[in-house]
């Protein structure tokens, strides 16, 4: 679960970083950078669902100190 949260917030700073360079560098003539943007709110919105589900399913264990 650890690599799978850790991959998801790699590919979500990889399209907020593409979006950056997009918004910077067509300087607003084309939609990458929108696209990017919502491909980084799809993966957020996905990475929130999947750790839901992992502590619904136990895959993320409740430990109290």
């Amino acid at each position: 679960m650890r690599f799978v949260v850790i991959g998801m917030l790699l590919l979500i700073l990889g399209s907020l970083f593409s979006g950056l360079y997009f918004l910077l560098h067509d300087k607003g003539n084309s939609e990458r950078t929108i696209r990017a943007l919502t491909i980084r709110v799809a993966l957020s919105i996905t990475l929130f669902v999947v750790l839901m589900a992992g502590y619904y399913f136990g895959f993320i264990p409740n430990e109290r100190l």
